[in-house]
């Protein structure tokens, strides 16, 4: 992690990526290994004792054993070595017995990422219920439905933000769903656990029992898809999080004005500023996510049965991966706890068109005395001519063919009553995220 990372990354979520944490879980492995061993006959019991207390009981100097591991590529090996000597010679046999230092590291992996995705999980279902109270409230807050960055048609802020709860709660699902699934790692030199003799499938078995992960059914050392795998859900989550980000900093802009964040961040040399940090933070997090996810996805491609670089890529990758998607989702937590929305400048921008906003319904009910190609066109000149002289847009119809009644073409250009299925859209996605909970 570099200096910059605590403007990104709340500080739990860098305690438990960090160095300590990597060792912390190293040593867990190492724990976990010799007591298997023990269950299972392969060492003694006297001496799975002292590897645990080994493990558990002493003060490990990280930046020592991280440095120490430039020589071997690998901060497994120096460890190893620390924890022989910190034992008896009869039980300095059997520390890491039978294991090689990927097992080590893999499985350390899957704990640290057990412990971030815990951490992710809880930002994502605050920004759930932020999405959710969003949807509810302005259900039927009509606002300019914007494509190409240009007005459409009329849609509801509520419906904006049930999109956003949808993408957000399929995220926290998916991610859940891998984390109840990470799997131990354990096969020694090549995957075949030779020292472990005919007891090498129990072993494995206590092992991921003592780690609280999943049985492996072989060993996964040149099958990366574990890792590549959880990049990928980590970028798709960063992703609804900064499409979340984006909506509300185009939302926020001077010209629309209408969100504002709550917690708004000023500017070193324009004291109007009120910048929406909180989404632009989340959205610098997701292009570092999208990076370490594209690193984790090459890793499938290895060497035989130990990949030479792309295994040891995957470390520096997976803990940023986690550490800015959870970066990500507390800046959305951020961004949207007492978001301000501004249901006045929402319509005022409504009618910023004179009616073109409904142009399409407009077209639609034309169609039926005109024809469908006769309407479209009539439409379509008359925006064109209230786009040139200023006027609106049912100035413009009655311009282009006297005679249509204009209370009829008024009703049809208020933009709050062609909303279509907002409201049941937004009632369809809180029944679904409530009934998931």
């Amino acid at each position: 992690m570099t200096t910059f990372e605590p403007i990104f990354v709340p500080a739990t979520l860098r305690d438990a990526v960090s160095d300590a944490a990597w060792v912390e879980a190293m040593l867990e492995v190492e724990r976990a290994l010799a007591n298997a061993e023990s269950l299972a006959g392969v060492i003694p019991a006297a001496a799975a004792t002292e590897i645990a207390d080994a493990c558990s009981g002493g003060v490990f100097d990280v930046q020592a054993l991280v440095e120490a591991g430039r020589l071997p590529g690998n901060p497994a090996e120096p460890l190893v070595r620390e924890l022989r000597g910190r034992v008896s010679p009869e039980a300095a046999r059997y520390v890491h017995f039978g294991a090689t230092s990927q097992d080590v590291v893999d499985s350390a992996a899957m704990l640290v990422a057990r412990n971030a995705l815990a951490l992710v999980d809880e930002e994502l279902g605050a920004v759930i219920g932020l999405c959710a109270g969003l949807a509810r409230r302005h259900r039927d807050t009509p606002l300019a439905a914007r494509t190409l960055l240009q007005q459409a048609v009329p849609t509801t802020f509520g419906y904006k933000a049930a999109g956003w709860l949808l993408a957000v709660h399929a995220s926290r699902a998916r991610l859940a769903d891998l984390a109840a699934a990470l799997p131990a790692q354990l096969g020694g030199a090549a995957g075949t656990l030779a020292p472990l003799g005919d007891d090498a499938l129990e072993v494995v078995r206590l092992f991921a029992a003592e780690l609280e992960l999943a049985e492996p059914a072989l060993p996964w050392h040149t099958s990366r898809s574990v890792v590549a795998e959880l990049g990928s859900a980590l970028a798709l989550t960063a992703g609804s999080l900064a499409k979340i980000g984006l909506d509300v900093v185009l939302l926020a802009q001077t010209e629309v004005g209408e969100v504002a964040e709550a917690s708004s961040g000023g500017s070193s040399a324009l004291p109007q500023k009120r910048n929406p940090v909180g989404a632009v933070l989340a959205r610098a997090c997701e292009r570092r996510v999208r990076a370490e996810a594209a690193i984790l996805a090459e890793s499938v491609v290895g060497e035989h049965e130990r990949a030479a670089g792309a295994w040891h890529s995957e470390w520096a990758a997976l803990t940023n991966a986690l550490a800015f998607t959870g970066g990500a989702a507390a800046a959305i937590r951020r961004s949207l706890d007492g978001l301000h929305v501004d249901v006045a400048r929402m319509r005022a921008n409504l009618d910023l068109t004179g009616g073109a906003v409904v142009a399409e319904r407009l077209a639609l009910e034309l169609a039926a005395e005109l024809g469908r190609e006769q309407a479209h066109e009539l439409v379509r000149a008359a925006t064109a001519r209230a786009a040139a002289d200023g006027s609106s847009l049912s100035e413009a119809v009655e311009a282009e063919r006297p005679g249509l009644a204009a209370d009829r073409i008024a009703a049809l250009l208020d933009p709050t009553t062609y909303l279509g299925s907002a409201g049941a859209f937004v009632d369809r996605a809180l029944a679904l995220v409530e009934g998931a909970s």
